[in-house]
């Protein structure tokens, strides 16, 4: 992968006044990093910054919410996506982990502030508060049905809930934990372990297809396909591995010594997020990487999509949409 580009987390507010100013920088391994600037020379009548780069950066395209930004000497492009809309009241801290229903129509988020909340997708109204856990809830995910719940706890419960009245429907307790995230796919069990162990294991036969052993603890982990995968470590590493030949990696993708905290397969390829702030698309079709810009060097703990619609959560305690279609 080219060196990655980073930019002003705040860039799309930045550059809508004239002379504004917003910095960019280039990071190729091995090497000085470069560093410039965008400034605005006007807003035309569309109204869309007209924003030129300092030496060495070129701009190849700019909207109301994506810019795109190459470093020419280091062969590296990248489309920044500024967020559509921002959801601030949902939570009061941190917020851990997120889910989008299979619908589109509702959200699922806990935070830090001990609260796991069910909002309206689409401006961040409360609807439900799930209430049963003891300590912080560590993960929450809707069934497909979008109208059932589960979560994982510190308390070390399981808890499956009703979407639609916030009743608490089971609870199974006594579960000890090692796992950081789980994924399945087909007839296999994929464990994402802080033992530096990616584990796989068949569902019905409960027998082991294979273990990796990678570089830190295994933060994150997803399906690409039937044979195809990616895990995601401690120390900034994404491992593409195939499961006919999990020997060796099919390649290591590192953009930062960052932790890796959530994978996601989108269309032909992934959304990564780091504890550096960057969240960031690959596509195969694309010869740039999308970047979702806003947090400023929050970690992004967890991204959730649905068609068009990209979600994710941060520990300043915000979560972002950002809008494909503003690309």
């Amino acid at each position: 992968m080219a060196a990655p580009l980073r930019i002003q987390s705040d860039w799309a507010q930045a550059l809508r006044k004239d002379e504004g100013e917003a910095w960019l920088s280039c990071h190729p391994p091995g090497k000085p990093s470069l560093y410039g600037s965008l400034t605005c020379q006007g807003i035309g009548l569309d109204g869309i910054p007209e924003v030129t780069a300092s030496e060495g950066f070129i701009v190849n395209e700019i909207s109301k919410k994506s810019i795109h930004i190459s470093c020419p000497k280091e062969s590296a492009s990248s489309k920044f996506l500024a967020p559509y809309t921002t959801f601030s009241r949902i939570h009061t801290k941190s917020i851990t982990c997120l889910d989008i229903s299979s619908g589109g129509g509702l959200g699922v988020s806990s935070s830090t502030d001990g609260t796991m909340k069910i909002w309206q997708a689409s401006n961040g109204e409360l609807r439900r508060v799930l209430e049963g856990h003891v300590f912080d809830v560590n993960c929450c995910r809707f069934f497909p049905s979008g109208l059932v719940v589960l979560s994982g706890g510190m308390d070390a419960q399981l808890k499956i809930w009703s979407a639609e009245d916030a009743s608490c429907v089971v609870t199974f307790k006594g579960h000890k934990g090692g796992e950081r995230e789980v994924g399945t796919e087909a007839k296999m069990l994929l464990l994402a372990r802080e033992d530096k162990k990616l584990q796989c294991l068949g569902l019905q036969s409960r027998q082991p297809v294979f273990l990796f052993i990678g570089s830190d603890a295994f933060n994150c982990c997803t399906f690409l396909s039937g044979f195809l995968l990616l895990a995601g470590t401690q120390d900034g590493n994404i491992y593409q591995l195939d499961v006919r030949s999990p020997g060796a990696p099919v390649q290591v993708i590192h953009r930062s010594g960052a932790p890796v905290l959530s994978l996601l397969s989108f269309r032909d390829g992934f959304i990564a997020s780091q504890g550096d702030g960057s969240c960031f698309i690959v596509q195969q079709d694309l010869d740039y990487v999308t970047e979702l810009t806003g947090a400023d060097c929050d970690p992004v703990y967890k991204v959730a999509t649905w068609e068009k619609q990209i979600y994710t959560c941060c520990r300043d305690g915000l979560v972002r949409r950002y809008q494909l279609s503003d690309l």
